[in-house]
């Protein structure tokens, strides 16, 4: 994969830049149609902040079956079997980095990848959001108290096993008319989604840099004549 360093200096270069300034960013480099992920794809919550990270990607398809009989502890430890060989842990003996986004194509299936219990195992790895086409998380009450930051089509209650096969990390998925390599520059707020290939993402960054600044610099200016306090915005 990529060099960790040049991951946080990228990082670095879209820090609390909003999605509509890489939107910009994006047109000024001739990117017109490209990177805006589908607008059905909503936060969970709206952050405080932009997250901004590296796409690393995984993809699962619909499980084919059969699903066997079972009930009570026989059903149990079926399920310990299901997770560890047909929808294991995507990212399992792949090095997870600070400032990864975990990208996941579940084929818009309404299951929950995501829980509050995994999602703050990659939290303590640095992992700073978390991106799925599909349902993708429950337990949502307590990863909005814990503040993980999910961008997905909807909610899910169901669990895994029956509903969806793990195919494959690091590779190419697409989500909401957005295709993502492993690597490319996700940034994401309250407006959505947006990824950068990771090819143009300094020349992305330069120009919606600029665009921030001028909005910024205009917005001071109302504030004082509005009588407005300053806020973090204007940062």
């Amino acid at each position: 994969m990529f060099d960790p360093k040049e991951n946080l200096e990228l990082i670095d270069l879209f820090k609390r830049l909003r999605a509509s300034d890489v939107r910009d960013g994006m047109d000024w480099v001739g990117y017109h149609h490209y990177g805006t992920v589908h607008h059905s794809i909503r936060p969970l919550f709206r952050p405080e902040l932009p997250a901004v990270g590296i796409a690393r990607t995984a993809r699962y398809v619909p499980f084919e079956g059969p699903v066997p009989m079972l009930t009570h502890d026989d059903y149990t430890d079926w399920v310990f079997m299901y997770y560890d060989k047909i929808a294991h842990d995507p990212y399992r003996g792949y090095k997870i980095n600070p400032g990864d986004f975990l990208c996941y194509d579940i084929a818009g299936l309404d299951v929950g990848v995501l829980g509050s219990n995994c999602t703050l195992d990659y939290a303590k790895m640095g992992v700073v959001g978390y991106l799925t086409n599909g349902g993708g998380v429950r337990d949502t009450d307590e990863c909005i108290i814990q503040k993980i930051n999910v961008w997905s089509k909807f909610v899910s209650q169901p669990m895994n096993q029956c509903r969806i096969r793990y195919v494959e990390t690091d590779t190419v998925i697409a989500i909401g008319g957005v295709a993502i390599y492993p690597g490319d520059i996700i940034v994401a707020d309250g407006d959505g989604v947006i990824v950068v290939p990771r090819k143009i993402a300094t020349d992305v960054a330069k120009y919606a840099r600029k665009e921030s600044n001028t909005d910024k610099t205009r917005r001071k200016e109302q504030y004082k004549e509005l009588g407005m306090k300053p806020d973090d915005t204007l940062k």
